[in-house]
């Protein structure tokens, strides 16, 4: 009981530094957030093509690396990443760029209690 009522004790005391902390975050712009990337089918590796049109938005292969989470190649064409609002806008121009969708996590909801 004293092992809970000290984690609610901290997460009081340091959740307005948190809040700010993500509302600065927010609020400048440049905050990034998972999006998936929908492309056009083409013939050959589509890893080769994820990468090549990110780069084109990052300006190098090497952040592209860094900001590509996940490339989809058997049932779509695609990949998830990490990018902020501006590099979405900029992304959706591109050649071969059918849509890109902030990426959502879905929580399941249960009856079963389990002790």
């Amino acid at each position: 009981m004293a092992i809970k009522l000290q984690s609610v004790l901290l997460l009081l005391i340091f959740m307005p530094s948190l809040l700010s902390m993500a509302h600065e975050e927010t609020s400048n712009g440049s905050s990034s957030s998972v999006h998936i990337v929908y492309m056009e089918r083409t013939e050959g590796e589509p890893e080769g093509l994820h990468l090549k049109t990110l780069a084109s938005i990052f300006g190098s292969e090497e952040a592209a690396k860094d900001a590509i989470i996940y490339t989809y190649k058997n049932t779509i064409n695609g990949f998830s990443a990490r990018l902020t609002p501006q590099q979405v806008a900029e992304l959706k121009k591109q050649a071969g760029v059918l849509q890109v969708l902030p990426s959502t996590t879905y929580q399941l909801h249960s009856r079963a209690h389990f002790p």
